[in-house]
């Protein structure tokens, strides 16, 4: 099995990473793999729902081909500032 080092953990997350580890009865290590587990199902389930619910746009007849790209809307309100 893969080892993971992770250096320069700030000390706040430590504790509460050892926090919850002594309630549920596990090691560090333990509870950061469940830790880790639980965020990456997360991630990857909010992913995937948001592609559902673009993938249902796409029944609607809106035709997006006239509207600017995410990144070209994220560049003018960065220099806007």
């Amino acid at each position: 099995m893969p080892t993971l080092q992770v250096r320069d953990l700030p000390q706040e997350l430590y504790n509460k990473i050892a926090y919850i580890a002594e309630k549920e009865h596990r090691s560090l290590a333990q509870e950061t793999i469940v830790l880790l587990k639980e965020g990456l199902e997360k991630r990857l389930d909010n992913k995937n729902r948001r592609a559902k619910i673009i993938k249902s746009f796409t029944g609607l007849g809106i035709d997006t081909s006239g509207l600017p790209s995410p990144e070209e809307i994220i560049r003018e309100d960065r220099d806007s500032r």
